[in-house]
């Protein structure tokens, strides 16, 4: 039985050679020539649907090349697949879309090395910094790049995965040893801390109270110049050599106070009487002569024994305020002068109405500070020692810096 793709002979099914293949035998009659070469037409027309829905995929897939082995594996399986039909047009028209998808392939791998190339650019850039934080994550983001990038041609693909490579091991390498010398050098640091605790427990024991602050002056100095070490091997000596400080520190004042002490009545007078001083120059517009009595109130300010009465905090706050307002006017008038060349020649309610307005600009800017140094204080713990008192300090110094440059507003205000 004759068939245009094929025969029957001797009870055996052949397929009529194409492209320079010899003839050659797809199966045997089953039950009848008739319901045979149906079968062998029915698995060429499976192939044909196979065949589009590969066409099907690729077209309608981003990442065409991915399929180029699956159509070679077919379109060379079909040298010896076993069916009746005209082979030769579906090997031409895998062989057409073979060539499209080599090509695209080819493309992408240009693509592909100029990326790897960018990004080895990146790395060699990379390498040697320091920065090891935000470096490593930038790295683990070149690498991420890297994966996802398809790969090159096979004569450049060992070339710049060693180049990459390369880079990529030579930042972590340094910053493994960086932190491995730094854990050296914490070893180092520590024998420094024990060291200079050692010498405040003998200076603690030294009889000489000037001398043993003199010691302790110095050993505070080498203290914070030391290195850094774990927290929790620097906490202990810390809490140690503080204390031991403080104890020097307080005997030492105690000496310097001892012989005629005033009365406790009498350095509050003295005090209440030096803060209306300073109260007085501060409602006064500024001038050589008022700073000149500001300066020299401070300074015997200073004098004034160190221990004072409960009652004295408020006057000393008192005091504290009002010598800032002195200052802060100094400063307010010599900042007016800087930004208005002719300030001096503006009548009296214009110059009030400069200062008002550079006043507001300063306010604003030290609220936002506190705003700022607040939230520090409520997010950032610390093992520091006496880090709290320090935090509160810095508040209080900053609402009294808004309190100051309020006052002097409204005192201002108060004058137009």
């Amino acid at each position: 039985m004759e068939h245009p793709y094929g025969y029957i002979k001797d009870n055996k099914v052949y397929l009529k050679g194409f492209l320079n293949q010899p003839d050659r035998v797809i199966g045997e009659v089953k039950e009848d020539e008739s319901s045979t070469i149906k079968y062998f037409e029915d698995r060429f027309a499976t192939l044909e649907q196979k065949i589009e829905a590969l066409k099907k995929d690729i077209e309608e897939n981003q990442n065409k090349g991915s399929f180029l082995m699956k159509l070679i594996h077919l379109k060379d399986s079909l040298l010896e697949y076993d069916a009746l039909g005209d082979f030769v047009p579906l090997i031409e028209d895998l062989g057409k879309i073979q060539v499209l998808l080599e090509d695209i392939i080819q493309k992408n791998r240009e693509r592909n090395l100029e990326i790897k190339r960018g990004l080895i650019q990146e790395a060699e850039a990379l390498k040697n910094d320091t920065d090891w934080k935000t470096t490593a994550e930038e790295f683990k983001n070149l690498k991420m790049k890297w994966i996802k990038t398809g790969p090159v041609d096979k004569e450049f693909e060992e070339e710049v995965e060693t180049t990459f490579n390369t880079a990529v091991d030579t930042f972590f390498e340094n910053r493994k040893q960086f932190f491995e010398g730094l854990a050296i050098q914490a070893e180092q640091n520590i024998k420094i801390y024990e060291k200079l605790v050692i010498e405040a427990r003998q200076a603690f024991d030294n009889p000489d109270a000037k001398k043993a602050f003199e010691i302790s002056k110095r050993i505070q100095k080498e203290w914070k110049a030391a290195g850094k070490v774990p927290a929790e091997k620097r906490q202990p000596l810390w809490d140690e050599f503080s204390k031991l400080n403080n104890r020097i520190f307080s005997r030492f004042r105690r000496t310097m106070e001892t012989g005629p002490q005033m009365k406790p009545w009498e350095l509050l007078k003295k005090m209440e009487t030096m803060t209306e001083e300073m109260k007085k120059l501060a409602k006064v517009e500024t001038n050589p002569d008022v700073i000149s009595s500001a300066k020299r109130l401070q300074a015997e300010w200073k004098k004034l024994p160190q221990r004072k009465p409960k009652e004295a905090n408020l006057i000393n706050r008192s005091f504290m305020f009002f010598s800032e307002v002195v200052f802060e006017k100094l400063f307010l008038e010599r900042l007016a002068n800087s930004k208005y060349a002719d300030f001096q020649d503006k009548d009296i309610i214009e110059q009030k109405r400069i200062k008002s307005s550079i006043l507001k600009d300063l306010i604003y800017r030290d609220e936002n500070e506190l705003a700022t140094v607040k939230d520090n204080a409520e997010n950032f713990k610390s093992t520091e020692p006496d880090f709290e008192i320090m935090m509160r300090k810095k508040i209080g110094a900053f609402k009294r810096k808004v309190d100051v440059k309020t006052h002097i507003l409204k005192e201002l205000s108060n004058k137009y």
